[in-house]
């Protein structure tokens, strides 16, 4: 029989997965619980002569005749014997796998979804999430990383992450986006501030010396945007990456902490701090939730993001 294994072969003489019909498993298969190629043929419903090329093609690959014919029956060899077993899991596998495309079970499924946030959005939704998927979804993980702006549309095609939360953001139409929610600023004072009792005013605000509670290294904030459309500054004595940190420092300081209203009521209950209306009339600061638009009919991509939208609708309930 000549032995035309090689043209599968790669370096090393490995065989390549790729240049190989995975039908001929499948066949290999059915011959073997059935005992014949006609029985084989009528289980797959396909002819005898299809059947038959089937396995010569297979023993060319495996360099083995695979079944020996003896009256009307086909008996295994030992390499095919030794075959079985595996071939038969792996196809099942497959089955299994392919039945699950399309659907998904979330009281049975083992998966972790990444979502991308900021500190402030883990502040006010993670804790919600993770008592709501461990209800529903015991075998859910959740991991929660730091975005990364630069890399964020190819980190949501690539599945790196499965959903992103963040202010609005100049993306391709090929990330889908929407707005889950608006939130006004306050500002933070320590109860017993000198100057700062109760009310705080534009020209009171822009004299005192600030927190920027940012992951960046240099640049301001929102609310800097809104003071220099006004041609007015504040200066920046502190930068900081978390919330709960800003509100530790401002209790125990002169300095004045800027944040939205939502993360400023969860940081401030350790502290106490005075929560004042930012002095200028500015937009709520907008929130967005994205995901890439090639899992958009991914029935796993869908349940998630009815769970993080549930409990951000809980949020600013």
């Amino acid at each position: 029989m000549p032995d035309n294994s090689s043209q599968t072969m790669g370096a090393g003489g490995s065989m390549q997965l790729s240049r190989i019909d995975l039908n001929l498993f499948t066949v290999f298969d059915a011959i073997y619980r059935e005992g014949g190629i006609t029985p084989a043929s009528r289980r797959l419903h396909l002819s005898q002569p299809a059947v038959s090329h089937a396995l010569g093609r297979l023993r060319e690959l495996l360099n083995d005749p695979l079944f020996e014919r003896r009256g009307h029956e086909m008996i295994p060899t030992p390499r095919a014997r030794s075959l079985a077993d595996s071939i038969a899991s792996s196809l099942g596998n497959l089955e299994q796998m392919l039945q699950r495309v399309g659907h998904f079970e979330p009281g049975t499924a083992q998966r972790c979804f990444t979502i991308a946030a900021r500190e402030s959005h883990e502040l006010t939704f993670l804790p919600a999430l993770m008592s709501r998927i461990g209800e529903e979804a015991s075998h859910i993980d959740i991991a929660s990383v730091r975005i990364d702006r630069r890399d964020l549309e190819e980190d949501l095609q690539s599945g790196e992450i499965d959903l992103a939360i963040d202010v609005a953001l100049p993306l391709s139409n090929d990330v889908r986006r929407e707005r889950i929610g608006a939130e006004p600023l306050v500002v933070l004072a320590r109860a017993d501030h000198p100057v700062v009792q109760g009310k705080l005013d534009i020209e009171t605000y822009t004299s005192l010396s600030h927190i920027l509670i940012t992951g960046r290294r240099r640049g301001g904030g929102y609310e800097d945007g809104a003071l220099a459309r006004l041609g007015m500054s504040r200066h920046i004595k502190m930068r900081c990456q978390h919330h709960a940190a800003a509100s530790q420092v401002v209790s125990r300081s002169d300095l004045l902490a800027t944040m939205t209203r939502g993360q400023a009521v969860i940081v401030n209950r350790a502290t106490a701090n005075q929560l004042l209306p930012f002095p200028i009339e500015v937009p709520p600061l907008e929130s967005f939730l994205y995901w890439h638009s090639n899992v958009d009919e991914d029935p796993a991509s869908q349940w998630f993001r009815a769970q993080v939208k549930a409990c951000l609708a809980e949020r600013s309930g």
